[in-house]
């Protein structure tokens, strides 16, 4: 129970069902947090929520663990010149791992969250499929499932819309019916955002920025904040038209800039392969970021690297995301990977 919305139904919804239904809350960051799902208001919603459902509400404190494997590769990531995904992070490492397995210590045959995401059972293999709602759909952030994980864990909210859990939470009362969506990562304020938080733990070097001739057009004070695809915050000399990062090269201090066809890419290639059943080579939807359009594409394996082979030319995605594969139909979650900093020939 993160105290939104959607968790609070998923509870509301289950003990319907007539499942023994205990909440929990995951107490994970202990700094600053006003954008997220990590306050302290946060975590008093969802003991309240848990009251008014008449079940008992537990608070787990994942801070270390939360520190270790989303917040330290986070800056990690940004040092290095990358991109990562913080959501995606916690999702494998903390919901999905550190929480499944406290489950099972204390005898919990599943774990049910409040994501927009479905889990089908066909054919004799778990399906991880896109919530009902296309708008709310979060089957990218939870695509690292696999058929164990898959088989112990609950999406009661992922058949229907967002306006219906709101409906089904006003219906029963609950205080989260009209609370607002978390829209960002929790460990960043929105008053200092990412600047600050990273400021306070690396330092910052300024950097050159050239275009493909290797001109210099300007440079930014910061290379650990620039990102590839980034158009905005890039004062450079020469011609008017628009500009964007090609590429990023911490270890030089430069990042490299040219026009929106340079950006485009035939191939990317990800590591930190996951497959929510058998891995697949061939035709295949890839998406990369959490609300972006799928794009056809094929997917060749090699070892434990994979190449994305795009139908027709795509912005080269920054390295550091997870790229999420789908089946041709675009329901079916079959994995993903996170983008790597080289590309396939």
């Amino acid at each position: 129970m993160s105290g939104g919305v959607d968790s609070s139904v998923a509870g509301a919804l289950l003990m319907e069902q007539g499942h023994e239904v205990v909440g929990v809350t995951m107490r994970l960051w202990g700094g600053s947090s006003d954008t997220g799902c990590c306050s302290v208001s946060d975590v008093d919603d969802a003991r309240r929520v848990a009251q008014q459902l008449g079940i008992d509400h537990h608070v787990f404190n994942f801070g270390e663990q939360f520190l270790d494997a989303v917040v330290n590769p986070y800056v990690d990531a940004h040092a290095a010149g990358t991109t990562p995904n913080p959501c995606v992070e916690c999702n494998r490492h903390l919901k999905f791992d550190l929480l499944l397995e406290r489950a099972d210590m204390l005898g919990f045959d599943a774990v049910a969250t409040g994501h927009h995401a479905r889990i089908v059972h066909s054919d004799g293999r778990w399906q991880l499929r896109r919530g009902a709602d296309v708008g709310k759909d979060q089957s990218y952030v939870v695509h690292m499932l696999d058929q164990a994980r898959m088989a112990r864990t609950l999406f009661p909210v992922g058949d229907i819309t967002k306006a219906r859990v709101r409906e089904l939470a006003v219906e029963r009362g609950l205080r989260t019916a009209s609370k607002p969506d978390s829209q960002d990562v929790c460990f960043i304020t929105s008053d200092g955002g990412r600047r600050a938080f990273l400021g306070d733990r690396i330092p910052f070097r300024r950097a050159e920025v050239r275009n493909l001739q290797g001109e210099v057009l300007g440079e930014v004070d910061a290379v650990e904040l620039v990102t590839v695809g980034q158009r905005r915050g890039l004062t450079l000399a020469g011609a008017p038209e628009r500009r964007f990062v090609v590429d990023v090269d911490v270890p030089a201090a430069l990042v490299t800039v040219g026009t929106g066809d340079d950006l485009l890419r035939s191939t990317e290639e990800i590591g930190s392969l996951t497959w929510t059943s058998l891995p697949v080579d061939g035709e295949v939807l890839v998406q990369c970021s959490a609300h972006g359009a799928p794009v056809p594409a094929t997917v060749e394996r090699r070892g434990d690297r994979a190449v994305l082979r795009w139908a027709s030319p795509q912005r080269r995605v920054a390295p550091g995301q997870s790229a999420v594969l789908y089946a041709p139909d675009g329901d079916e979650v079959l994995g993903g990977g996170v983008v790597l900093r080289t590309h396939a020939a």
